[in-house]
């Protein structure tokens, strides 16, 4: 009698060819690694020059990268990555070793979530993600403590993301072409933030929670559909803000020290500035009338009772060398007065000021990577 459990021919041939099988995959995978490391050795022209330059600052963008050469890793001083313009889905996962990066940009890609390694680079100051695939953002951002700019514009949120509400110095957001609707009524915990860009998004109504923003200095909400704007005075910290392309005719009421960019923002600050060197002159009339309302003025007065003491050649010196007088020395110090905006005009934001004229051209779509501005000590 046969044994019952033993194997057949054909089962023998079955396990065979399996094996076969396993052995045929197994080859296709190293044979497919070989061909990828292949890949990543013929490096665009000019790459591995740069690779093997030195330089803290690599810009790898626009070499229709799929994949960053995994040699990058190695490259720890390294302090700004440029990488923009390629078709990333993922980063080799060993970039986490660039401890010193500062900033990365990974704009104009093809990434559809944040690198898990990208929230291991405890020291990243800037952060690029705009127009990629991006519809949220992991907890593990919050390991950025010190991130202090994110750009996600250009990407498909739907629900403003609270786990930027863990990054204690970030001052600078760039959400704009996005799907946002509204605004969580706790965003008031992000204390730090001094500029919030929201343009291009689906607001119909101007969100009351930015009212209690009192920190913000620019506040950008171009390209929605609001109605109306309530009044923006209490944000005395407010120095910018734009609302062009919203069904608007006129500005909102703000404090007097903020510029607006908008339908009737031009004639509004003309009549402002109107006003304004109105109010100067009569304030000039007034304190000049009362100067000399039958008294002498006192400066003036200093000044003769110290000519009538001088003897006639020292009183001719003392004509010439004005300018070297105690009261020449008093000179308006603008210098205690210093508005940093560091952060909030990053590279490529396009916000200038020049003279009487205010240029807002944002050109967030293709923007150049300056040098950075000085980090704070």
């Amino acid at each position: 009698m046969g044994n019952s459990t033993g194997k057949g021919e054909g089962d023998e041939e079955e396990e065979e060819e399996e094996k076969d099988g396993d052995d045929v995959e197994i080859v296709q995978k190293k044979k497919k690694k070989k061909q990828e490391e292949l890949v990543e050795e013929e490096l665009p022209l000019g790459v591995e020059e740069l690779l093997e330059s030195g330089d803290p600052v690599l810009d790898l963008s626009y070499r229709r990268f799929k994949r960053l050469p995994a040699r990058l890793c190695g490259l720890t001083h390294v302090e700004k990555l440029y990488a923009c313009g390629n078709s990333l889905r993922a980063l080799p996962e060993g970039i986490d070793q660039l401890q010193g990066l500062r900033i990365l940009a990974l704009d104009f890609n093809k990434m559809e979530d944040v690198p898990l390694a990208v929230c291991r680079l405890a020291n990243l100051t800037r952060l690029y993600l705009g127009s990629n695939r991006l519809m949220t953002l992991p907890p593990e951002l919050k390991n950025l403590q010190s991130l202090r700019c994110l750009w996600v514009e250009s990407n498909y949120f739907q629900w403003f993301p609270k786990e930027l509400y863990d990054l204690p110095n970030l001052r600078s957001l760039q959400m704009g072409d996005n799907r946002l609707k509204t605004l969580p009524p706790d965003l008031t915990r992000m204390e730090t933030l001094r500029g919030l860009w929201l343009y291009g998004n689906r607001f119909q109504t101007f969100p009351k929670v930015l009212l209690s923003m009192h920190g913000l200095e620019i506040l950008d909400l171009d390209r929605n559909k609001i109605t109306e704007f309530p009044s923006l005075k209490r944000l005395r910290s407010l120095r910018l803000f734009s609302y062009d392309h919203n069904p608007v005719t006129e500005p909102p009421t703000v404090g007097e020290e903020v510029l607006v960019v908008g339908e009737g923002a031009a004639e509004f600050l003309e009549e402002r500035e109107a006003r304004n060197e109105r109010r100067r002159k009569a304030e000039e009339e007034e304190a000049g009338e009362s100067a000399f309302g039958g008294e002498e003025p006192i400066i003036q007065g200093i000044l003769k009772n110290c000519r009538s003491n001088m003897t006639p050649s020292e009183a001719d010196f003392k004509d010439e060398e004005d300018v070297d007088s105690p009261m020449a020395e008093l000179e308006y110090d603008d210098e205690a007065f210093d508005y940093e905006t560091e952060e909030l005009i990053c590279e490529g934001e396009g916000f200038e000021y020049e003279g009487e004229d205010l240029e807002y051209d944002r050109a967030h779509m293709d923007y150049e990577y300056e040098e950075e501005m000085k980090e704070e000590a």
